[in-house]
């Protein structure tokens, strides 16, 4: 019998791999063949998408990307001579895209099925929340604070630090909150992870939660994204029957439980006091700090609130010790990222390597260059509000430290790629008029400062003379100061990134002779 293995997650899906499934069952039901095929996780390697593997003694062989016209012929040479099919990629493990990466946390990526306690477990999975059981709080604090580990957010806080905090908080509840508001342009690891991977996510959460005292979670997902709802619907269903969740975790006699609760897809929910006015029931409106939410968060109370790919890597942390995981990394960005490669790019997908490798190396080796040919532009690191990098800068180590020093952040991990095509001057205004759109409304500099952005590149780009148009590159030098160091969170603040960015490295495209940025 042929053992198939074919990707549920919903890009694959959305690009055909069910039609495909349905054809090889058809197929194979004409022809009398017994084949067992198994829906997996992704293996983010998305351009290859719908991507067939084929069990082997060699290892899994991979085919892609497939469409339904091509099932008859690959079942031909799958019962006689795989290699020979024109689609065939050889060993999945071998492809240098793949052999490459330093997968930790999505090390079960494309090998798995989701919602299967069986093969979570036989992959390593609870270990972490084993050892985090047998050992005192403190000491799970202090093996999560000397891992390094920072939050995989813009700020990069050392979640350690987090951690202690709301562990040394009185209060009557504590409460553990992941952020999987994934609103960002370009990334889709958060989703790949609670599609493909949901107990990595819960038992990180559980970890969380005896670590500092909490006994009530919430999974805050964004509305935009059914199949991941669904996905951790079922995934804590089976982990509360299997006694991983509940009033005694695994025999701890301690409880931890968990909720999902639906996000209407504010940008702003995904600023953590927007997000948990929103789990109170109000309007996403962000608050002022302090108080900090590890100290009065949700409903007024101890709330420890990191987002899904910082909460995803303290499973290994635990179960392989923070040593283990300080050995990934350069300087203070330690561990591995998921950076998800998107826009005009050949290669999109998501490569997962311990931070210091190049942005050059991502986008030209791993990512392929653009998918147009045209010759690079930039690449937008950070969702929509990140700096534009032009490839004058690609040599810059991918680490908080370094990115910042080049008036860049790497947010996220979502690098869109951009082509010469690009009119920098019409993204400018994009991201003004996108933070004007999203705003809470609550502080000035956001609220009215972006909607003056977009009028002031609106005249910047109509201007007829050089002498207006500097003035106006000014003015908008001067505005994204004030959005910068006047809003009250990081949607007013980091509006100022692409901007500036754009303005600095590509005055041409604002009719500009020389950056009026640097001057």
């Amino acid at each position: 019998m042929l053992k198939l293995f074919v990707s549920c997650d919903s890009v694959a899906r959305a690009v055909g791999a069910d039609e495909v499934t349905d054809a090889l069952v058809a197929e194979a039901e004409r022809r009398q063949l017994p084949l067992d095929i198994q829906r997996t996780s992704s293996r983010g390697l998305y351009w290859l998408e719908p991507l067939l593997e084929l069990d082997s003694a060699e290892g899994r062989l991979g085919f892609g990307p497939l469409t339904v016209d091509d099932v008859p012929a690959l079942l031909d040479a799958l019962s006689d001579d795989p290699a020979s099919h024109p689609l065939a990629l050889g060993l999945v493990e071998e492809l240098p895209y793949l052999k490459t990466q330093q997968r930790l946390l999505f090390a079960r990526a494309g090998i798995t099925r989701p919602l299967s306690l069986d093969d979570y477990r036989a992959h390593g999975g609870f270990e972490g929340l084993t050892r985090a059981i047998g050992m005192d709080g403190a000491d799970v604090v202090a093996a999560v604070l000397d891992s390094g580990l920072r939050g995989r957010g813009g700020a990069a806080f050392p979640a350690g630090i987090k951690w202690r905090t709301v562990r040394d908080a009185v209060g009557p509840q504590k409460y553990v909150v992941c952020n999987a508001d994934e609103g960002d342009s370009g990334t889709f690891a958060d989703r790949m992870l609670m599609e493909g991977d949901p107990f990595l996510l819960i038992e990180g959460m559980a970890i969380a939660g005896l670590a500092v005292g909490a006994s009530m979670g919430y999974l805050y997902v964004r509305s935009e994204y059914p199949d991941s709802i669904a996905t951790l619907n079922q995934a804590l269903m089976l982990a509360r029957d299997a006694g991983y969740l509940g009033e005694d975790v695994c025999g701890s006699g301690r409880a931890f439980e968990l909720e999902v609760r639906v996000g209407a897809g504010a940008y702003i929910c995904g600023e953590e006091t927007a997000l948990l006015d929103s789990l109170e029931g109000k309007r996403g409106v962000v608050r002022a700090k302090p108080p900090l939410p590890a100290l009065q968060g949700l409903f007024g109370l101890p709330t420890l609130v990191h987002n899904v790919l910082t909460l995803a890597s303290v499973p290994i942390i635990l179960a392989k010790g923070a040593q283990f995981y300080r050995d990934f990394g350069m300087g203070r960005s330690l561990g591995t990222m998921p950076f998800q490669l998107a826009g005009n790019i050949r290669h999109g997908g998501l490569v997962e390597r311990a931070f210091g490798l190049t942005l050059r190396e991502l986008v030209e080796g791993y990512g392929g260059g653009t998918a147009s040919g045209r010759p690079l532009k930039a690449a937008q690191v950070g969702g929509p509000l990140g700096a534009w990098v032009p490839p004058a800068q690609f040599d810059t180590p991918l680490d908080y430290e370094a990115f910042a020093a080049v008036g860049a952040m790497l947010g996220h991990g979502g690098v869109v790629v951009a082509d010469d095509s690009l009119d920098m001057a019409r993204m400018a205004r994009f991201a003004l008029q996108f933070c004007a759109e999203e705003s809470c409304g609550k502080c000035t500099p956001c609220r009215i400062g972006s909607t003056r952005g977009v009028e002031v590149v609106d005249r910047l780009i109509a201007a007829t003379d050089i002498s207006a148009r500097e003035e106006q590159a000014r003015l908008l030098t001067d505005l994204c100061d004030t959005l910068q160091y006047g809003s009250l969170c990081a949607l007013g603040g980091m509006t100022a990134f692409p901007v500036a960015s754009a303005l600095k490295h590509f005055p041409a495209d604002f009719g500009l002779a020389t950056s009026e940025a640097d001057q």
